[in-house]
């Protein structure tokens, strides 16, 4: 589907119908991302309109000049929230920069938002502040790494710690077809060079009192976990979890684990939004 929003077409899908779920994936892949990890635990639950949205540059959305950091992202993310779900409360998750952009709605609009999902979520911009574990692999099949070609197994093995081919497969259909689609004059040159936000997005005015949960890989060598814990307070009713034998991957390396979790999150939502219905 398209949107135009301030001039950009942006691109997103709708799968489903009944409680709105925003799905944000992270810097520089698309939508796929968050459609492989999520639709198959959403296909075992009824009632939710699951919106995965093509960042700006990214996947099938059209990038600008004039994007130039993450407030301006944040402001056509709350533009397609206001056409595509005007008025409605929703759940919202969010994948590495994806996560840095939730907590931004998080900030602006914490009473629509009725649960909170982070996954490998971007703490800290700066790479060099991050506090993050050197890349490590923990799991390689040899006989994969040597059918690829170069490039594939260079990108492959630079971010994934467990190298097999049943990650290897979802990692060829879920993130690279984003990582090749993106507008990279936009993402290296434009954005990319200051995509903070003028603002502390975890100084909350409130504590975010309802089901949250952070999932972070013990491996991760991107976005860490270490800098995560130390927001955790604003979020009483959050599960934190690292998982060993996961890096920035996450949702592929550790996916019946992260199933589990996202399922009892769900539960959460729905016994929380239960409670404050009646």
């Amino acid at each position: 589907m398209e949107c135009i929003i301030k001039g950009l077409s942006i691109n997103y899908e709708a799968v489903g119908s009944g409680k709105p779920v925003l799905l944000l994936h992270g810097y520089g892949v698309d939508h796929r991302l968050m459609v492989g990890c999520m639709e198959p635990i959403f296909k075992q639950r009824s009632g939710y309109k699951r919106i995965y949205m093509d960042l700006p540059g990214m996947g099938r959305s059209e990038g600008a000049e004039w994007i130039r950091n993450s407030d301006i992202m944040l402001d056509i993310i709350s533009e397609l929230i206001d056409r595509v779900i005007p008025n409605e409360k929703f759940i919202l998750a969010g994948e590495s920069y994806g996560g840095l952009l939730a907590r931004g709605l998080v900030y602006r609009m914490a009473e629509r938002i009725d649960g909170l999902f982070l996954l490998c979520p971007e703490i800290v911009t700066n790479n060099e502040d991050r506090d993050v574990p050197e890349h490590t692999v923990l799991c390689r099949d040899e006989t994969l790494l040597q059918e690829l070609d170069p490039t594939e197994a260079e990108w492959f093995s630079a971010i994934n710690v467990v190298l097999e081919r049943n990650v290897w497969e979802r990692y060829r259909n879920e993130i690279l077809p984003g990582l090749a689609s993106g507008d990279r004059v936009f993402l290296d040159n434009v954005l990319n060079k200051d995509y903070v936000f003028s603002f502390d997005c975890d100084s909350l005015k409130e504590k975010f009192n309802k089901p949250a949960l952070f999932l972070m890989g013990r491996q991760d060598s991107c976005a860490g976990y270490r800098n995560a814990w130390n927001i955790l307070d604003n979020y009483p009713r959050a599960t934190f979890a690292i998982l060993d034998r996961a890096g920035h991957n996450l949702q592929i390396e550790q996916a019946y684990l992260m199933n589990a979790l996202v399922n009892e999150w769900l539960d959460r939502i729905d016994e929380f939004s239960g409670q404050n219905s009646s």
